[in-house]
């Protein structure tokens, strides 16, 4: 497919690498506050991506493996995890047999819920922005596409 010349692009392709590469760097560089709350909880970024995944409503192991494009056998270890520390269960799909669906336990909702406030916490270099900046950095990121895992948050609501 022939793309038509946009004399634009080029400037709108080098703003969105800038910004993309000073989002991911921030991204990059805040980690370890992230960590360093997850550690105290005694999770590692797997252990909450999974929580994350499956807080919302139970999931089947091949959603969660779909979704994380990876192999079952992966997320199979990844549950036996939080399934060992009483965060999560496997039980029976209602109407597929085959199936197993993962969900939290009274226990995971528990510590999703503290671990989910704490993730959202702004780092301490974002709050160093002045007010203005946040407002129009908020604007702009609001307007990104949203991932699975905010889909399946956004139909639960819904129902």
């Amino acid at each position: 497919m022939v793309v038509p010349y946009d004399p634009d692009m080029a400037g709108k392709e080098r703003a969105a690498r800038e910004a993309w590469r000073a989002i991911f760097d921030f991204i990059v560089a805040t980690s370890a506050e992230r960590n360093a709350t997850l550690g105290r909880a005694g999770l590692t970024p797997n252990d909450a991506r999974t929580l994350a995944s499956i807080a919302p409503i139970p999931r089947s192991m091949r959603s969660l493996a779909d979704e994380w494009r990876c192999d079952a056998s992966t997320v199979t270890w990844m549950v036996d995890r939080l399934e060992a520390r009483g965060l999560a269960e496997r039980r029976p799909h209602p109407s597929d047999r085959r199936s197993r669906l993962v969900a939290l336990t009274p226990a995971g909702h528990k510590l999703w819920s503290r671990i989910e406030r704490a993730a959202y916490q702004p780092p301490r270099g974002l709050l160093a922005l002045s007010e203005a900046d946040l407002r129009a950095l908020r604007g702009a990121v609001m307007n990104l596409p949203r991932g699975s895992g905010r889909k399946v948050l956004e139909r639960r609501k819904v129902r």
